[in-house]
């Protein structure tokens, strides 16, 4: 399998190069050259392999996906790799990710009983364990440079704890993640984990990721790499559990379900773009924006508007206050034909000229036959959702999954499963649980007190310069 940018190069890279590379060269996302199609045979069989949850069935699974885009990493490797990812011990179940049913046709899939109680585990666990396996196999180092607006940090700082070889530079907004999502992060002591706040938004922090990034000689000689979404193999690491939540709804291979997505960087929605592409029989794909709603304006009218920092709403579902999906360009490579030239002009001149840009009717057209479909949420539609589920089920969502679940009932239809996914666990955003509740969430052992723990941060304004000052003092110390 080879990988290409999304922006007009078509220089082809094997998994191993842009696992530790990130964006490619010309500022693009890779993706694969072609998706490996799979038949009913192979469905079938993947079937069997998970059943609904049997022990070590969903590592199986993962590796039968992953290794059809994984070819320089030998089998027996990689198997032990996800074998050593996906365990009960980590996840707490067997099936891990478990599907629970709320009513008729709507189910929510767990995502977030890994390590720091958000979806992100799924692929930061793998993504980790791979860094660390290909950095030995070089006898190199890499520093990790990320952003994050609540979830993403966390979970990539627990997944590179210890890990040989590699130091982690995470930015966020400063003040913007709730309480416990700054815990998580900033009480971290460990040496080679960096924590920067940026006295701006999560768009700010993303842009001067994308900066350094795109500073081909500052990034090689220090030897950066990322696990944002806009790393492949994250990404790679999130198309299994739809699978495997498909499994757990369905008995028959021609079944159609749909998930709905909290959305705002879109890489967990365009890793179900992805498992459709590959003929897994998805109906929809409903992707839920917060009031920050860059996503489902273009999925209603083909406009793709940026906002500014001072547009972008702080909201109480704050890892989707984002106004720059950065994995939307996936997307729009597959919606244009794969046409990386006209890519780069809409993702780099048009954006940074205008703001955003306008499809054509005949390209708004084509959205509908990739499945996608949006709606909206807001701060009062979230407390009324988890109410109500909390009332009528004695399931307490977090306010991203409430967001999830207040759009996919608007596009429920009969005989079709709708997964939600579920994006983390209510006690890291208790604040907005006691509102719509008027009492705390639930916290798993050993994380009550988290905020009171000291904390170790630095804060910088919004200048890459300043970023790439840091990084070069940290990495020489």
């Amino acid at each position: 399998m080879k990988y290409i940018s999304t922006r007009g190069d078509q220089t082809e890279r094997r998994f191993c190069e842009i696992l530790l590379e990130g964006l490619a060269p010309d500022g693009g996302l890779y993706l694969p050259t072609q998706y490996p199609k799979i038949d009913d045979a192979t469905l079938t069989r993947w079937r069997g392999l998970y059943g609904n949850g049997q022990p070590g069935g969903y590592a199986d699974l993962a590796f039968e996906i992953l290794s059809l885009y994984i070819d320089d990493i030998p089998a027996d490797d990689l198997r032990t790799l996800v074998r050593k990812t996906y365990t009960k011990a980590v996840y707490g179940t067997d099936a891990i990710v478990p599907v629970r049913k709320l009513v008729g046709d709507l189910h929510i899939e767990a995502l977030s009983n890994g390590p720091t109680l958000a979806f992100k585990d799924m692929a930061m666990q793998l993504l980790g364990n791979l860094f660390e396996y290909e950095l030995a196999r070089r006898g190199e180092a890499l520093n990790i440079l990320g952003a994050t607006s609540g979830d993403t940090g966390s979970a990539a700082e627990y997944a590179m704890r210890g890990k040989r070889g590699v130091r982690v530079f995470m930015l966020s907004p400063h003040g913007r993640m709730s309480p416990f999502q700054q815990a998580q992060m900033f009480s971290l002591q460990d040496a080679n984990i960096h924590n920067i706040t940026i006295a701006g938004v999560f768009d700010d922090c993303q842009d001067i990721v994308k900066a350094v990034s795109n500073d081909l000689a500052f990034k090689r000689a220090h030897k950066i790499g990322t696990v944002n979404s806009i790393n492949w193999a994250r990404l790679l690491a999130q198309v299994v559990y739809y699978f495997a939540g498909y499994f757990q709804v369905t008995t028959a291979n021609s079944q159609k379900v749909s998930f709905a997505v909290p959305s705002g960087n879109f890489g967990n929605v365009c890793a179900g773009h992805v498992a459709r592409m590959m003929g897994l029989p998805i109906h929809q794909l409903v992707v839920a924006t917060n009031e920050n709603d860059v996503l489902d304006e273009f999925f209603r009218t083909g406009r793709y508007r940026v906002r500014a920092s001072a547009e972008t709403h702080e909201t109480s579902s704050p890892s989707m206050d984002i106004s720059k999906a950065s994995n939307f360009e996936r997307f729009a490579f597959d919606l244009l034909g794969r046409d990386g030239t006209r890519v780069a002009r809409l993702f780099g001149p048009a954006i940074a000229q205008d703001g955003g840009f306008q499809l054509n009717a005949d390209d708004t057209a084509r959205i509908a036959t990739f499945g996608f479909v949006s709606g909206r949420s807001t701060h009062a539609d979230r407390l009324a959702t988890i109410r109500q589920c909390w009332a009528e089920h004695q399931d307490m969502v977090d306010t991203h999954t409430a967001d999830g679940l207040k759009v996919a009932r608007e596009h429920l239809q009969p005989g079709v499963p709708m997964l939600v996914l579920e994006t983390a666990l209510p006690a890291k955003f208790a604040a907005t649980i006691e509102e719509a509740l008027g009492r705390p969430p639930l916290r798993p052992a050993g994380l009550e007190g988290i905020e009171a723990l000291p904390k170790r941060f630095t804060t910088l304004p919004v200048d890459a310069t300043r970023v790439k000052a840091y990084i070069e003092q940290h990495v020489a110390g």
